[in-house]
């Protein structure tokens, strides 16, 4: 069992090392950049090209029922979710197959919206609250919880 971190704009990484040490479930940083990652032995780093997707090219083709993936990337959530992999957002809304149809539609329609109105006119996602980052540690641990049970 692994978590894969989608790194570049999460904004509950020390969340998932808090529950990760917890549960000693290994850790990947997979991120475009090189930033600082806690030295433990349950953390690794991966640094990818800065091609496009190259990052969720890396999760994706590592993604298994065994993997829960930290990403707020729709595209990358539907490909992990086709190999079996548990996907949570970073504001703790899991990706299930029964939503990750509307979450693509939904997107799709945001990015003709963006290309026709300019982006100045879409608003973005809501601002992060305390709200989620607690969400966001209730569904981690109750996902890695339920993979363990099913090991």
């Amino acid at each position: 069992m692994q978590i894969y971190v989608d790194a570049d704009a999460c904004p509950v990484k020390d969340e998932v090392y808090r529950v990760a040490y917890r549960l000693e479930v290994p850790v990947i940083i997979v991120s475009n950049s090189h930033f600082r990652v806690p030295r433990h032995p349950l953390v690794s780093r991966v640094v990818v090209s800065d091609a496009f997707d190259a990052a969720d090219d890396y999760i994706a083709e590592r993604a298994s029922e065994k993997t829960v993936v930290i990403t707020s990337d729709i595209l990358l959530a539907d490909r992990c979710l086709k190999a079996g992999s548990t996907i949570i957002a970073s504001n703790g809304k899991p990706f299930t197959a029964d939503s990750i149809g509307a979450a693509v539609a939904t997107r799709a329609i945001m990015a003709d919206l963006r290309a026709g109105m300019g982006t100045e006119n879409i608003g973005g996602p809501p601002p992060f609250t305390k709200t989620d980052r607690s969400r966001f540690l209730s569904s981690l641990d109750q996902a890695l919880v339920r993979l363990k049970r099913s090991a």
